[in-house]
This record gives C-alpha cells, structure tokens and sequence, in this order.
C-alpha cells in the first residue's frame, strides 16, 4: 500500500512539482491545500500518513497548522518545508510537532527521504540544520517558547495579511466585538499599537513573507 501524502503550499506550481516526485517515486497524494487552514480541514477528514506543508502560507501558517493537524489527526506526520533555516524557526516548527524540516532549496532530494524517516519514527532536518537544535529544544534551552498562543498567532497573522477586524473575526468564528477585542489584547501583549508594527512582527517571525 502507498504512502498517503497531503500538500499545502499556496504556490500551485510548487505543490505539482512535490505532487509529481511523489508520485513518481510510488507515493499517493490524496489531497492539496493552498492554506494552512484547508491543510487541517483536509488532515482530519483525509487522515493521510504524512502532511508536508510550506512554512509560510495564507490564513494560518505552517506551524500553527502542524500544532493543529496534531489534534485532529494524531497519527499523521508533518513536515515542514521552507526557505528559512535560522534556528528558531526550526525550534517552532519541531515545538508545535513538526517532525521533517526540509529546506527548498533540498526539497527535490530530502522530500522522500524525510518522509521515509518520519514514517520510521525519527525526526528529520534538511542537511545545513544543525542536529544540536533538536538537543536544545529537548533539553529546554535556546530561544525562550512563543510568547503568542496559537489563535494569538493566528489573530496576527490575518491582520498583517490585511484583513479588517471584521474580517479577522469571520474567519476565526467569533462576533466582530470578540475579533476587537482579540486585537486589542494582542497589542497590548506585543506593546505594539500600530497595524504597520505587527506586520513587521509577522514577518520577523515568518507568519507572512515580506
């Protein structure tokens, strides 16, 4: 029986490229998303082996998607795969339960075999990620946890995507009063009080590209 695969990247000739090496190398992919909320709705209802999902993608990021598909579909993998390979990144991902970390500029070569590696149980980092970033995430150490929760995260990156508070709060399923008061304590916690200072945030964090 093949591997089942689920792609999330909101770039459609990047997920027909990993579609394609997938399938040529025996895979099955049963599903795509262009957003890390699809990604989740799909995980839960597909419960596919592996989901390799881009770091950086609409409405809720690789990270916070990998933190989900945790809860919705325990038992499939996720792999992470991106441009950015500072440490902290990688910490995040792995933190929220990421178990691959493959870099695109490796992707055609490291994709198979991370997801062969995390099948078996293992956790698998592109070559150029230093193997003592998992140590310091076990042992506690290296950059302090995110100071944002998850629908925090998810809060902000809406707003530095664009959306309204109105539109932040359709999305996450909350009244318009809730969505602004969402935003304000997000501010409050950042002690940032302008939406041009948490796009910067966003993007120093990798929740959106520049």
């Amino acid at each position: 029986m093949s591997l089942r695969i689920l792609l999330a990247d909101d770039h459609a000739i990047v997920r027909d490229g990993m579609k394609s090496f997938l399938q040529s190398e025996g895979c099955t992919v049963v599903g795509e998303a262009s957003n890390g909320q699809d990604a989740v709705t799909l995980a839960g209802k597909l419960r596919p082996d592996v989901a390799v999902l881009d770091l950086t993608m609409p409405l809720l990021n690789g990270v916070d998607a990998a933190q989900a598909i945790r809860q919705v579909g325990p038992d499939t993998k996720t792999i992470v795969v991106t441009q950015h390979k500072e440490d902290h990144f990688v910490v995040e991902a792995l933190r929220a339960g990421a178990v691959g970390y493959v870099l695109k500029t490796h992707a055609a070569r490291d994709l198979l075999q991370a997801v062969r590696e995390v099948l078996q149980g293992n956790i698998y980092l592109s070559p150029g990620i230093s193997g003592a970033v998992v140590h310091a995430m076990l042992n506690g150490d290296g950059k302090p946890k995110e100071v944002l929760t998850p629908r925090e995260r998810q809060v902000l990156q809406l707003i530095a995507e664009g959306k309204s508070t109105k539109e932040v709060a359709v999305q996450i399923g909350v009244s318009t009063k809730t969505g602004e008061s969402h935003r304000a304590r997000l501010m409050e916690k950042l002690d940032i009080h302008q939406t041009a200072g948490l796009v910067r945030y966003a993007i120093r964090h990798g929740l959106i590209q520049a």
